[in-house]
């Protein structure tokens, strides 16, 4: 069974602005600012995919090929999981 990527909302606050999320670790106080694939990205992450699904989904909103993005989209989730903001359900 594939786990489905889900946003740990405990360890964080966020904001919108305009066309940019800003995301505070509430652990580190470390600012994120998610802006063009990384706030799409952000979006899509809502505990009901799983990475596959993700990349699906991103590929599908950007016209392109999974495998042209799979290995930033698997950076940008590695970064999140390491500071804590998201896990696995």
């Amino acid at each position: 069974m594939t786990k489905m990527l889900t946003k740990r909302t405990d360890q964080f606050s966020e904001t919108a602005i305009d066309e940019e999320i800003v995301v505070m670790s509430l652990d580190s106080g470390d600012f994120f600012s998610l802006t063009g694939t990384a706030r799409t990205i952000w979006q899509l992450i809502d505990g009901n995919r799983d990475r596959a699904a993700l990349l699906t989904a991103l590929a599908g909103h950007y016209g392109c090929e999974e495998a042209e993005i799979a290995d930033d989209l698997d950076g940008f989730i590695a970064q999140l999981s390491q500071a804590g903001l998201i896990g696995n359900a």
